[in-house]
């Protein structure tokens, strides 16, 4: 089927009360793990590709784009593209010609006011392209290798009456939240700040993202979803259970060299994992 737009899928999720999954790719196989998954669940799906992602791929965004696009139109399922955690205009500006029909621009890392500035032309740029838009305000510790910011530190936490005045000069579509969760987190440890969660959706009329969501216990990811989350991002999951797999594999099988017999049963480890946490997300739909 053709591609979705992102903003149909979080926006019907919304009405539901539930969230979409939104899966960060690296390879074909995340690619295919992640459309295989959905369709498993029977669910919509959005994939991301991260700045850091186009970065690995020597800098070139089609042959990931492409690949994609192709899997996607061939889902079963509504498949979204979504360019993730964009810092770079260079690569906003190949967005729309690559087939996605929404970004991430992440300018969290600037003084408020810079940051407000940069997202504001980037939302202006990106709606007169019919691009969805989405923005972070607090900062989600754990991008690029740094560690997570502590929770008390200043900027660790999205404050609602700021978060309104952002979104209000901003004119995004959607807003990521500093709730207590990290980027690149490998254990589910992670503590969410559910009361500042009610907070900021009632302050705000925007749907909420939560970043960083694979360090979350299922139950925490439940009670966000019911407290106002409607797109949740996850990449480090699929990236432990490609590996775990891919490493039990060749424990046992030391004599392999066919690659495709362990980047094989990553993939297939990668697309229960999607399975699984769609069926978390849904879980606590009414």
């Amino acid at each position: 089927m053709p591609l979705a737009p992102t903003g149909e899928l979080v926006t019907r999720a919304a009405a539901a009360r539930t969230a979409v999954a939104a899966f960060n790719v690296i390879t074909l196989e995340h690619i295919e793990a992640v459309v295989a998954g959905a369709e498993s669940a029977g669910s919509p799906v959005v994939l991301q590709v991260s700045q850091n992602a186009v970065k690995f791929r020597y800098g070139r965004l089609l042959p990931l784009a492409r690949a994609a696009v192709a899997t996607a139109e061939r889902a079963a399922v509504p498949v979204a593209l979504h360019l993730d955690h964009v810092q770079s205009d260079d690569l906003l500006r190949q967005a729309p010609d690559a087939g996605f029909s929404s970004v991430m621009y992440d300018a969290a890392r600037l003084p408020y006011t810079d940051n407000l500035a940069a997202t504001r032309a980037a939302a202006d740029w990106a709606h007169a392209r019919g691009l969805w838009i989405e923005a972070e305000l607090g900062e989600i510790g754990g991008k690029d290798g740094r560690p997570p910011l502590d929770a008390h530190a200043p900027g660790a936490r999205t404050d609602p009456g700021r978060a309104r005045d952002f979104v209000t000069g901003t004119g995004v579509d959607a807003l990521a939240v500093a709730i207590g969760s990290a980027h690149a987190m490998t254990t589910r440890t992670a503590v969410l700040d559910h009361a500042l969660l009610t907070r900021l959706s009632a302050a705000l009329a925007v749907p909420l993202v939560l970043h960083g969501s694979s360090g979350v216990p299922d139950g925490s990811l439940v009670a966000a979803v019911g407290g106002g989350i409607t797109k949740v991002n996850v990449g480090t999951a699929l990236n432990l259970a490609m590996t775990g797999a891919v490493r039990a594999f060749l424990a046992a099988h030391p004599e392999a060299v066919d690659s495709r017999k362990y980047l094989g049963v990553g993939r297939e480890a990668m697309a229960r994992e999607v399975g699984r946490i769609i069926g978390v997300l849904s879980s606590g739909t009414p």
